[in-house]
């Protein structure tokens, strides 16, 4: 848990210096974009492993006054060892539902849906949920963050659980 202190501490203060309600967005629309970040699988006795993962992200967002709604799917690929014979962690698939208060200038929100891991061993799916925050920096475009924990039961050889932390820096661009 200390390791992940530093981060949601960055996007809380990140949300709170962007929490001006003189610009107030309108966050309804289509969106698409692009993430680089890390991910951290930790298995069961020495499975695990990390490394830089990337991908894009499309989605819709419904904007209700001061609560906005939406759904999106992202694709991050990425190669980490897993060690043994567990194989390697290819990708993780997310189909995820946001809901999130409008800050006006920001756009805070929780994360909640299903998450498919490919590996060279097994394949799983599992749940997705987190945090994460957006804002703009112009008409179109959009940058945020977001730390995302997996919860697989099977990865890799199957032989137990398997817990992924994903945080990716994110760059969006409204449609």
């Amino acid at each position: 848990m200390k390791r992940r202190q530093p981060i949601l501490s960055l996007l809380t203060a990140l949300t709170l210096c962007c929490a001006s309600p003189v610009l107030a967005e309108d966050w309804t629309g289509v969106y698409g974009g692009f993430a680089l970040g890390y991910t951290d699988v930790d298995g069961p006795g020495s499975a695990g492993g990390n490394d830089v993962s990337f991908g894009p992200h499309i989605g819709y967002d419904h904007d209700f006054g001061n609560f906005v709604l939406g759904g999106e799917f992202e694709y991050n690929r990425t190669d980490i060892d897993l060690g043994g014979t567990s194989g390697d962690l290819d990708y993780i698939g997310r189909l995820k539902l946001r809901g999130g208060y409008d800050f006006g200038r920001a756009l805070g929100y929780v994360v909640i849906g299903a998450a498919r891991a490919k590996t060279s061993g097994a394949d799983d799916t599992g749940a997705v949920y987190g945090i994460g925050v957006s804002v703009p920096v112009s008409d179109r475009v959009l940058i945020g963050g977001e730390i995302l924990r997996h919860d697989f039961s099977d990865l890799g050889d199957g032989s137990g659980d398997f817990d992924t932390d994903t945080f990716n820096l994110r760059t969006t661009f409204r449609f």
